[in-house]
């Protein structure tokens, strides 16, 4: 059984996971899901559904989540590198409205695992990224909803300067977080 390294994220239940690598003169190996370890670990979590997607440098894809339907996450890259971000949507939580980004890249071989509540989006930093990542519940287009990247409330602080930023239309619509739920 692999064994992966757990840091849990200053918003509660984010985690960064380190898988362990095992590398040799043919290259490396690496167990990225482990039920067993993840469930050892405290991160009992069921996947329906994986995704991937390719992108070129300045490419931000996010922030989205799903309302009725919220999708727990568990990301990675498989080649690039991309800065990625989880914002915490839940109403009661004491950092609601807080986000925490992290670096992840083939290199590091670091994963991200955002439970669901949370809006989820990340840039591409190298010339070009693959992003892989696991859902808890299946993609629901009707369902979708999303934040502005640069909301001044939210305060991301994205390593884009110098970046030329491609958007999809939809993301350069979407509102703030106050314009988006009013308690």
């Amino acid at each position: 059984m692999g064994k992966i390294k757990v840091e849990r994220c200053d918003i509660e239940g984010l985690c960064v996971i380190t898988p362990t690598v095992f590398k040799d003169d043919r290259g490396y190996f690496v167990e990225t899901y482990n039920k067993n370890d993840f469930t050892e670990a405290g991160l009992d979590m069921e996947f329906v559904q994986d995704n991937q997607s390719k992108s070129s440098k300045g490419v931000l894809r996010g922030l989205h989540f799903q309302k009725e339907h919220p999708q727990g996450k568990l990301v990675r890259v498989l080649s690039g590198e991309v800065y990625d971000v989880a914002v915490d949507l839940r109403k009661d939580s004491k950092t609601y409205g807080k986000y925490f980004g992290v670096i992840l890249s083939d290199e590091n071989k670091k994963q991200f695992y955002i439970p669901k509540g949370f809006a989820h989006g990340f840039v591409v930093l190298s010339d070009e990224a693959v992003f892989a990542y696991k859902c808890t519940d299946f993609y629901h287009p009707n369902d979708e909803g999303g934040l502005k990247y640069d909301d001044p409330d939210i305060g991301i602080d994205w390593p884009i300067e110098g970046l030329n930023l491609i958007m999809s239309e939809k993301d350069t619509k979407w509102k703030g977080l106050k314009e988006t739920f009013k308690f």
